[in-house]
């Protein structure tokens, strides 16, 4: 996945004050809910050294959340006495969090991104008299995203009405224009639910290249347009599924390192090629864990598993961060992609691999087993 929206994030020297919490609506008096969370979090920060003005910032965004529906959360960043990011979250956070640190805490944020599937959902629903489909109409709406933020934030969404009479002809036309629309989008799938009868005319004339990405459900189509249409079917069709862009740089990966190419695998080389702003794509098999730990220095590159490493280089007053802040920041610093891989598609040494942009002449594929203790991948 690209982290471009992270970018204003770092932007900003920090440090940095973080809250994730849960700010549903689905329950009774949500915004006395949402205060009492808020409390909670606000003192924690307090108690970590973060300073009134940036609580202040934080307070008056926090719940300011109203307008979406149901069940969701909120990430928000605060930095230097102003707000740096607000974002929305498509599920609850496990747990409110709090931090105040030089890095901010992203990584929850990102993993709630994951797996970023571009799509296209419609729905085709056939009203009319119930006894002739010549008297009724045909009304479709469609909608792009990318699953699951879009869940909470969903985009621009189509209306058509149609006579039955013209449905059948007028499909064809519908089919193209969805099929342009999925393109701009790079739709990896096109969800589309709705009654049978009409859903099936609208895909036997639906391009041949969009045709072939269809997945079909079934149930109550919600029509909330403050909620991603088609959401609990997308929920369903895309859980445990990689984006395609994501699995394409697996594929490549694997290539590369079955035939010694540009890739690189463990915590140790995977770093060094980090410092040398090498690579294109961080892979691993999960988030590193928050006991994993990391030296930094003030630009994204100086980054390195030891202080007298950092200090090797010339960086005055290194500091141990959480592996997990220190590493987006990298990639976000260098413009890396992260790819999440489950080890049932590929099994990373240490649980991390890369792919690089260019290689050293001496040494392509480096995977280091003895330079970091085996905990130091982050495994639990």
């Amino acid at each position: 996945m690209r982290l471009s929206f992270l970018e204003p994030l770092y932007a900003e020297p920090g440090p940095f004050a973080s809250a994730y919490l849960d700010t549903s609506r689905d329950v009774e008096h949500p915004e006395r809910a949402i205060a009492l969370r808020w409390r909670r979090l606000r003192d924690n920060l307090t108690r970590q050294g973060a300073d009134r003005t940036l609580l202040e910032v934080l307070e008056e965004v926090v719940g300011a959340d109203r307008e979406v529906p149901g069940i969701h959360g909120q990430a928000v960043f605060a930095a230097d006495g102003a707000l740096v990011l607000d974002g929305e979250l498509p599920r609850p956070p496990a747990h409110d969090s709090a931090r105040y640190g030089t890095l901010p805490d992203a990584m929850p944020l990102v993993t709630q991104h994951i797996p970023e599937i571009p799509y296209l959902a419609v729905t085709v629903h056939y009203g009319g008299l119930p006894t002739a489909k010549t008297h009724g109409w045909v009304r479709v709406d469609a909608e792009t995203g990318t699953w699951p933020a879009s869940n909470v934030t969903p985009g621009e969404r189509l209306h058509r009405r149609v006579a039955v009479a013209t449905w059948h002809h007028t499909a064809v036309r519908l089919g193209h224009r969805l099929d342009e629309w999925a393109r701009r989008a790079c739709a990896d799938a096109v969800v589309i639910g709705g009654d049978d009868w009409a859903s099936n005319v609208l895909i036997r004339r639906l391009p041949h290249t969009l045709r072939d990405r269809v997945v079909r459900v079934g149930g109550p189509t919600p029509t909330d347009t403050r909620r991603a249409l088609l959401e609990p079917q997308l929920n369903i069709a895309f859980r445990g599924r990689m984006a395609s862009h994501d699995r394409a740089l697996v594929d490549i990966f694997i290539g590369r390192r079955a035939l010694h190419l540009a890739a690189t695998e463990g915590l140790s080389a995977t770093v060094a090629a980090l410092q040398r702003g090498q690579v294109a794509a961080l892979l691993l098999n999960h988030p590193p864990a928050p006991s994993l730990r990391l030296w930094a220095g003030p630009q994204p590159t100086q980054l390195a598993l030891t202080e007298a490493e950092l200090v090797s280089f010339g960086v005055r007053a290194p500091r141990e961060e959480r592996a997990d802040e220190a590493l987006l920041r990298t990639l976000v610093g260098t413009g890396a992609e992260l790819v999440v891989v489950p080890e049932s598609e590929l099994r990373l040494y240490e649980g991390v691999g890369a792919l690089l942009r260019y290689t050293d002449p001496d040494a392509v594929l480096t995977r280091t087993r003895t330079a970091v203790p085996a905990r130091a991948a982050g495994r639990t």
